[in-house]
């Protein structure tokens, strides 16, 4: 069995009278320790792929299986405990709670979990050895979002979720914030999913899943992913 399965997982939101299909019949599988490039348009299903997947909206129909359970029969508390300590997100905007440094930002995360790894040592792991004791105001976009994935992976996730994590950076910290990702996916074998609108990131990908319309149009496994150094847009 594939450590993620969606298996004809449809999502349909119901605004006054119209229904919109934001999925329609969407299946495909991710191995354990993938780094997965789910790559469209806007509007496509991309994030809507991505908030069910880490339990953050449920489908309408279908099924939904990650490492063994079938994560759209959990109820609301066994889906906040999966949230909790299974899932690590990344998102185009920080998020960063303002009063508190960088290593405060971590740590908060750290405390909610079972097995959190040293808040400080992944700190120095993303390039911020020197940056604990600045408050986000003090950072830059770049260390900002390097402080927003140390917060991920601090939890120790089985799963690492990026919705569209370099959109608010530009084209140098951008391929330095992948970098890190691809590194982090290789070095401690997670499971990693990006999505993005840039379709240049595609060859970067273990697996590259395309979105349109609500649907994937093509799985494709990748026998020789790319280092991002190699990849321009």
């Amino acid at each position: 069995m594939s450590y993620i399965s969606f298996e004809d997982v449809t999502k349909t939101y119901h605004v006054g009278e119209v229904d919109i299909h934001a999925l329609s019949g969407v299946s495909f599988s991710v191995e354990k320790g993938e780094f997965v490039i789910v790559a469209g348009a806007s509007g496509a299903g991309k994030s809507t792929i991505l908030n069910i997947l880490g339990g953050m909206d449920t489908a309408t129909s279908g099924k939904i299986t990650v490492d063994g359970r079938q994560i759209n029969s959990l109820n609301e508390r066994e889906l906040t405990d999966y949230r909790r300590f299974d899932i690590g997100f990344v998102f185009q905007f920080y998020n960063l709670v303002q009063n508190l440094t960088a290593l405060e930002n971590v740590e908060l995360a750290a405390e909610i979990c079972h097995d959190p790894l040293d808040c400080s040592l992944v700190l120095d792991q993303v390039g911020l050895k020197d940056r604990k004791n600045n408050f986000p105001s003090q950072l830059s976009g770049g260390e900002q979002q390097r402080v927003a994935i140390a917060r991920a992976l601090a939890k120790n996730p089985k799963l690492l979720l990026c919705d569209e994590p370099t959109g608010a950076l530009d084209y140098v910290t951008g391929k330095q914030i992948l970098k890190l990702l691809q590194d982090t996916s290789r070095s401690m074998g997670m499971t990693v999913v990006i999505i993005t609108h840039n379709l240049a990131l595609c060859p970067m990908g273990d697996k590259v899943l395309r979105v349109k319309s609500g649907k994937i149009i093509s799985e494709e496994k990748n026998p020789h992913p790319a280092d991002v150094d190699e990849i321009e847009w």
